[in-house]
C-alpha cells in the first residue's frame, strides 16, 4: 500500500488530517510492463513458425530466411543498452510506444514483401529493434525506478514474461499459420502490438515522482537531471566507464556463458541432439517446451530469493548446478523420455533464466543509476555468447559426429561462470557520481 497526501477535515479551530491509502501505482506499471514483455517475446519468436511457409511460397532457402532471424537476435541484444539510455533521455512510455509501433510496422508490412532483403529489413531490423527495446534493459529500468521493496521478486516476474510470451503466442501463431496462412499470423502480431499502445499510454509512467510518490518501499525523491547528451553517447559512455572495472567483466563474462548454455546450446541443439539418439522430434520439442513452463516458476522463485540472499551466492550456485547438469546430460539421451531426462528438463527449466534477477540487482548495486544501461550491455554479452555457442556446437557435431563434447564444454564453462560470480566478493565496488558524468571506483570494504 502507498500513502496518499494527507486530507484536511474540520473547521478552522481544529484541523484533523486523515491518512488514506491505496494500491501503489508501481503495481500497475509492473502489470503494463509484463503485458509488453509477454508480447515482445511472442513477437520476436514468430519467424520460427514462418520458416517453412516462406520457403514454400517464395522459394527462399532456409539459410536466407534464417539470416533475418539472426539479424533479429543480434539487434535484440545490441538494442538493449541504447533503449535503456533512450528511456533515461526521453522517458519509458515514449520509447515503449515507439517500440510497439516498430513491431507492428515490421510485422504488418511483411504481407507486401516480394524479396528476401525485405524480410531481413522488416523481421530482422524493425522487429529486432522493437523487441530489443522491450528486453531485459526495460525490466531493469522499471524495477530500478519503481521498486525498492520486492524489487527482486518483480524482476523475476517480469523476466518470466518472456517465457510466458512464447507459451501464449507460439501455439496460437502456429495454428493461424497452418490453418489460415502466414499473412494472418503476421497481421495478428501487428494487431496485438497496436492494442498494447493505448495501455502503455494510459498506465505506464516514467517515474513515481510524476505522481508525487516515491518507489514502492522507498522515499520520495525528485528525478535526477538528465545530462544534455544523446542516448547513444549515454550508452557508450556507460560502457566505457563500466568496462574499466572488474565487476563489469565478471558479470558480462558470466552472462555470456549463461547465453551460451541456454539459448545458444540447449535452445538450438537439444532437439537435433535428442534425434541423434533415436528420440522423435515431436517428443524432443515437447520436452523443450516444458523448459519454458518451468522457466516461469524458476525465474519468479529466483526473484523472491534475490530479495533475501546475496546475489553473488545465488549466481555462483545457479551456474555451478547448471554446469553439473550439463556434464550429466550426454548420458541421459535415449530414444524415449525416461524419468531421468524429465528430471533434467525440470531442473534446467527452473535454472534457465534464474540468473537474471541477481544479475540485474548486482548491476544496480555496482553501477547505481546507470545500472539499467550497464545491464543492457551485460545482456548484449548474453546474446553474443548464445550466437557463439550455437555455431560452435554445430561445428562440433559436424566434425565429431556427436554433440557429446559440446555438452561437456558447456558444463565446464558454466562452472567457470560460477567462479566468476563468486569472484565478485573480492572485486571493486563502484560509487555512482552525477548521472551522465561517469562512475568512480572505490575499493570494496572488507
Amino acid at each position: 500500500m502507498a500513502s496518499r497526501p494527507l486530507v484536511r477535515a474540520g473547521g478552522d479551530s481544529q484541523t484533523v488530517y486523515v491518512l488514506k491509502t491505496r494500491i501503489h501505482p508501481a503495481w500497475f506499471v509492473a502489470v503494463v510492463a509484463f503485458v509488453a514483455l509477454v508480447g515482445a517475446a511472442g513477437f520476436r519468436a514468430t519467424p520460427s513458425v514462418m520458416l517453412r511457409p516462406l520457403h514454400d511460397e517464395f522459394g527462399w532457402s532456409l539459410g536466407t530466411i534464417s539470416a533475418a532471424v539472426s539479424v533479429n537476435l543480434l539487434l535484440y541484444g545490441l538494442t538493449a543498452p541504447f533503449a535503456a539510455a533512450l528511456m533515461e533521455r526521453f522517458g519509458v512510455r515514449r520509447v515503449i510506444m515507439a517500440a510497439l509501433v516498430l513491431v507492428a510496422a515490421g510485422s504488418g508490412l511483411t504481407v507486401f514483401m516480394r524479396t528476401s532483403w525485405q524480410l531481413v529489413l522488416l523481421w530482422g531490423v524493425l522487429v529486432g529493434l522493437g523487441t530489443g527495446s522491450m528486453a531485459l534493459g526495460f525490466v531493469a529500468t522499471i524495477t530500478g525506478r519503481w521498486f525498492v521493496k520486492h524489487r527482486g521478486l518483480v524482476t523475476g516476474v517480469l523476466t518470466a514474461g518472456g517465457a510466458a510470451g512464447n507459451l501464449v503466442f507460439l501455439p496460437l501463431l502456429a495454428s493461424l499459420t497452418e490453418n489460415h496462412g502466414w499473412r494472418v499470423a503476421a497481421l495478428t502480431v501487428t494487431g496485438a502490438a497496436l492494442l498494447v499502445v493505448p495501455l502503455v499510454w494510459w498506465r505506464l509512467r516514467d517515474h513515481p515522482a510524476e505522481l508525487g510518490l516515491g518507489p514502492l518501499g522507498g522515499e520520495y525523491e525528485q528525478p535526477k537531471p538528465i545530462a544534455p547528451q544523446g542516448a547513444a553517447r549515454i550508452a557508450l559512455r556507460a560502457l566505457r566507464d563500466a568496462a574499466r572495472t572488474r565487476p563489469f567483466w565478471l558479470l558480462a563474462g558470466g552472462f555470456a556463458i549463461c547465453g551460451a548454455t541456454t539459448n545458444g546450446l540447449v535452445g538450438t541443439h537439444f532437439i537435433p541432439a535428442a534425434h541423434d539418439h533415436g528420440m522423435a522430434e515431436t517428443t524432443a520439442a515437447s520436452l523443450l517446451a516444458l523448459v519454458g513452463l518451468f522457466d516461469i516458476v524458476g525465474t519468479i522463485l529466483s526473484g523472491w530469493l534475490t530479495d533475501r540472499v546475496d546475489s553473488r551466492i545465488l549466481l555462483g550456485g545457479y551456474y555451478f548446478l547448471r554446469g553439473m547438469s550439463l556434464l550429466v546430460l550426454p548420458s541421459l539421451f535415449a530414444a524415449t523420455a525416461h524419468p531421468s531426462m524429465v528430471l533434467f528438463i525440470l531442473f534446467y527449466g527452473l535454472d534457465w533464466v534464474a540468473t537474471v534477477p541477481p544479475t540485474v540487482t548486482l548491476c544496480r548495486e555496482y553501477f547505481g543509476d546507470r545500472g539499467a544501461v550497464v545491464f543492457g550491455w551485460v545482456f548484449a554479452s548474453h546474446q553474443f555468447g548464445a550466437a557463439a555457442a550455437a555455431t560452435a556446437a554445430g561445428l562440433v557435431r559436424d566434425q565429431l559426429g556427436a554433440y557429446t563434447w559440446a555438452w561437456y564444454g558447456a558444463g565446464a564453462l558454466a562452472v567457470l561462470a560460477s567462479v566468476l560470480s563468486l569472484m565478485l566478493f573480492a572485486g571493486k565496488r563502484l560509487k555512482p557520481v552525477a548521472p551522465g558524468i561517469g562512475l568512480a571506483v572505490e575499493p570494496a570494504q572488507a
